[in-house]
């Protein structure tokens, strides 16, 4: 960590005579980790298609197995909190797509509302922990991912949601990834 920190004071002061300061990050970076590390929790396409990850981490515990479970449980827990956000642009899109001020309409909003809340807080099937690494330091990270297809079949599924609510929330699903996405890549520059 002092490495570090030294680290940051030398650029730091190196860019000083620059015109425009160099941006901080709040992220602790690692050079020998792998690249999920340190690019941490958010919605990302790539090679795989469009993917939800998350990043869990667990310090300070000596027992492995108990620090493997810990950083497997938030890495689904940061899935979990990405859901929630993507939730809401999803029911955003939804109430958007419908007529105000129609009480049928106004019931069904509230009620896709509700279900897909559900569906975010509920055990997430088809998150897989797809990979772990250890700092020097003991901290273990947990990468756990819930590829959109997987979403989109889970969506299938609900029974609480009426097949007209479900293809529009199939139907905006890409559309809201993106926004998310989006969102995520500002958050990190």
């Amino acid at each position: 960590m002092k490495k570090i920190l030294g680290l940051a004071m030398v650029a730091l002061l190196g860019a000083c005579g620059g015109s425009k300061p160099p941006e901080m990050s709040n992220q602790v970076l690692h050079a020998n980790g792998p690249d999920w590390v340190n690019r941490g929790t958010g919605a990302f396409g790539g090679d795989k298609g469009k993917v939800f990850y998350g990043v869990g981490i667990a310090s300070g515990i000596r027992n492995a197995a108990m620090r493997r479970s810990t950083s497997d449980s938030r890495a689904r827990a940061e899935i979990s909190k990405i859901l929630d956000t993507y939730v809401s642009v999803l029911n955003k899109d939804y109430m958007a797509s419908t007529t105000a001020g129609d009480m049928d309409k106004s019931s069904e909003e509230q009620h896709v509302q509700q279900a897909l809340k559900t569906y975010s807080q509920m055990e997430l099937s088809g998150v897989q922990i797809i990979d772990h690494w250890v700092d020097t330091d003991g901290t273990e990270y947990a990468l756990a991912a819930l590829e959109m297809d997987s979403f989109k079949n889970n969506i299938d599924k609900m029974k609480e949601l009426n097949a007209k609510v479900r293809d529009a929330v199939r139907a905006n699903a890409d559309k809201a990834f993106d926004e998310l996405s989006a969102e995520e890549a500002k958050r990190q520059r």
